[in-house]
This record gives structure tokens, C-alpha cells and sequence, in this order.
């Protein structure tokens, strides 16, 4: 099935830095640097369409280079780019260290410019278009509080199903308010603490401690460890197989929902849906990139080979 994902967020340039050795604080480390253009929402658009589906993007872009490269990446992967551009300002970037084993040490993001995404930017007719026609509206945390509950008011009017990717545990509390309106919520474990105000002990808690903040369904990350996943028909676990050669974290979750979404709307069971996003994930952690290059539909099969069973919670 090929659907038509509207995404709106996040969409500007990831500059990864990795360390060469052993990380030595205070002081300076011998490294490399990559860029790539990255984003919540622009990384599971890129992903989507990999995988086969029509894909719609909004996000904000200063009038700069920058900006023009995130127009080109992603005409080079099919989406259909619908910027809202402000000429007098910077486009977003996101600056990351990373150990060498591919572990973040420290981000800086520079997402001014999100924040004069507001409501009202949603009511241009063309948006509005674009929602009636969407199967699915995938928006990440970078913009607003205000618009994010807009954005899922709007796609639950349409009876469309709405994602959220929650980017960060500070990030992850715009989301708050429109909880109830949400379809599925994509998060690790930092930002599902920041959410229910508290760390948990055990993986198969946070079900019940997100339900009660009004949650349909959503899927709780930790590294390699065990997550937990649940929608209105599931409540899930599953410990991902043990993974070396991992390159680089950043996309990893947003590869993760995107195979876990591309699934979805093609009407596999959750727990199915699952595992493919796992799938997808451990394509990405073996790249050097946000998105990885070899992801294809046919490597993703392939890959859920090797990801373990699902254990219903109750």
C-alpha cells in the first residue's frame, strides 16, 4: 500500500562530530565531522519514502544556504517540499559530539526559528489541502506547544491518525496537552520520565503511567534495552538482539517509527509493525548518517530476522 504522509516539523542541518579515541573531557579531542540534513519529522519522511509512500513536507527555513540544502535533500528523496520560508532568518541546526562507539556526549540545537511556526501558519488553504488528503500526519516536537495541539486537533477532526516524535526530554513537554489527541507517541525512556515525572525500574510500567496521561498508544526506547509499545489492541515488550558495529545513534529512533508507521498503515498487528521498525532502526545504527543509504524495503525484511519476539504485557 502506498499512502500519502503529511510530516510537519523539524527539517535542517545535522553537523555529527565523532571522537577519534578515548573521550577526554575539558580538552580537545582529534575527531572527524559530517553533515547531513536531518530533523524529527524530516528523517521518518526521508525514511517513509525509502519505503515506498508519497510524502508532504512542512517546516520552517530561513532564506539561507542552509536552507536551500535542505530544499535539495529532499527533492533528492522524492518529498514533496512545502517550506514556509523567513528571508530574514537562519534555518535550524543541530551540532552533536559523539564518542567513538557512536554514543552522544553533548548537542547543541539552534531551532529559533520553530518557534514562529504557530497556528495560524496551518490555516493557509494549501495546508489545509494537504491534511484532507493525508493518511497519516507525523509531527515532531520542535515546534510549538500550541501548534502541536493545532496540528493533532486537526488531524483528529479528519479522523487521520497522527505521530508524534518527541526529540528531546525538554522538547517532549509541548506534547503534554495534546496527549489525548495523539495517535501514537515515539520516545525514549528520558523523555517518558520527563513526561510522567518520574524514572521507572521496570520497562513494562510505562504503559499504564502514559495511558494515564490520556496516551492511545506509543513506544518507550532504551538503547538496546528492552521497550515497551502499546496501542488500544496491544500492550507490548521486546529486548532487541544484542548489535556491534554501531556507527551512529542520531535517526535511530526516527527510523524506528517510521517502520513501525510504514506498517501500520499497511494493516500489519502491532507487535508485527514492531519488529520492522526495529528492523529499520538497526539499518540506521550500522550508518554513518541519520538516514541510512542501503535502506531499502527488501534489506529491512531481511533484517527482522534477527529481531526477537514481542511478550504481551496483559
Amino acid at each position: 500500500m502506498t499512502a500519502q504522509i503529511l510530516a510537519l516539523g523539524g527539517a535542517h542541518l545535522d553537523r555529527i562530530g565523532r571522537i577519534a579515541g578515548d573521550t577526554a573531557p575539558g580538552a580537545s579531542n582529534p575527531g572527524s565531522w559530517t553533515e547531513d540534513i536531518g530533523g524529527g519529522s524530516f528523517n521518518v519522511a526521508r525514511n517513509l519514502a525509502i519505503l515506498g509512500h508519497r510524502v508532504t513536507m512542512v517546516s520552517p527555513r530561513g532564506g539561507d544556504a542552509i536552507g536551500d540544502r535542505v530544499a535539495a535533500a529532499a527533492l533528492a528523496a522524492g518529498i514533496d517540499d512545502r517550506p514556509v520560508v523567513f528571508l530574514d532568518r537562519t534555518t535550524p541546526s543541530y551540532s552533536a559530539i559523539l564518542e567513538a562507539d557512536g554514543n552522544l556526549v553533548i548537542a547543541l540545537a539552534d531551532m529559533d526559528l520553530y518557534r514562529l511556526f504557530t497556528p495560524r501558519r496551518l490555516r493557509v488553504r494549501a495546508l489545509r489541502e494537504a491534511f484532507t488528503k493525508a493518511d497519516l500526519v507525523v509531527c515532531d516536537a520542535n515546534l510549538p506547544a500550541e501548534t502541536l495541539l493545532a496540528i493533532a486537533r486537526m488531524a483528529e477532526d479528519l479522523a487521520i491518525p497522527v505521530a508524534g516524535i518527541a526529540i528531546s526530554p525538554a522538547k517532549v513537554m509541548r506534547f503534554r496537552d495534546c496527549l489525548p489527541h495523539l495517535t501514537y507517541l515515539f520516545m525514549n525512556a528520558a523523555e517518558a520520565a520527563a513526561l510522567v515525572g518520574r524514572n521507572v525500574s521496570r520497562v513494562d510500567e510505562w504503559p499504564a503511567l502514559l495511558k494515564g496521561l490520556g496516551l492511545s498508544g506509543a513506544v518507550v526506547t532504551k538503547g538496546g534495552e528492552a521497550l515497551a509499545a502499546f496501542s488500544p489492541e496491544a500492550i507490548l515488550t521486546i529486548t532487541p538482539p544484542a548489535m556491534t558495529g554501531i556507527v551512529n545513534v542520531t535517526g535511530a529512533g526516527d527510523s524506528l517509527a517510521a517502520g513501525t508507521l510504514e506498517q501500520l498503515l499497511a494493516g500489519a498487528p502491532f507487535a508485527d509493525a514492531l519488529r520492522f521498525g526495529i528492523a529499520t532502526s538497526r539499518i540506521t545504527l550500522r550508518s554513518p548518517l541519520a538516514v541510512a543509504a542501503d535502506l531499502t524495503p527488501q534489506a529491512v525484511r531481511h533484517e527482522v530476522r534477527l529481531v526477537g519476539d514481542t511478550k504481551t504485557v496483559f
